[in-house]
Parts: structure tokens; sequence; C-alpha cells
């Protein structure tokens, strides 16, 4: 069996629901173009008000993947 070589990537997702939201569209939008995600960490967390009210979460994750 040969060694696995991963690469990480840098993404950030946004969403006006939640955190989680957030990071589930980041991996969706990636996935969509790379294949062979294995992973994900958060890296940052933070967020957009207006008018007093929370209106978009926004969280940036580095996102691994199997090199072929």
């Amino acid at each position: 069996m040969a060694d696995q070589v991963f690469k990480k990537i840098e993404v950030v997702g946004t969403s006006p629901e939640s955190f989680s939201e957030a990071t589930a569209n980041a991996i969706t939008k990636a996935s969509s173009t790379i294949h062979n995600l294995s992973w994900f960490e958060v890296t940052e967390q933070r967020g957009n008000i207006a008018e007093g009210k929370i209106r978009q979460f926004q969280v940036t994750i580095k996102v691994g993947f199997q090199v072929d």
C-alpha cells in the first residue's frame, strides 16, 4: 500500500441560520469541485450584525483531501 498524501485548503462558509449550517455549506460547496475530501477543522467563527441582530454566521475551515 502506498503512502497517502493530503493537501489542505481554506474556505469560508456562510449562513443566516447557524455556525453549523455555515460549516456544512462550506463543505458542500468544496465537495462539488474537489474530490477525496477527508476531514475539516474550524479555525475561525465570526458573524455580521445589522440593526442589533445577527445577520450572518461565518466560519473559516481548513479542508483536507487526498492527492491522487
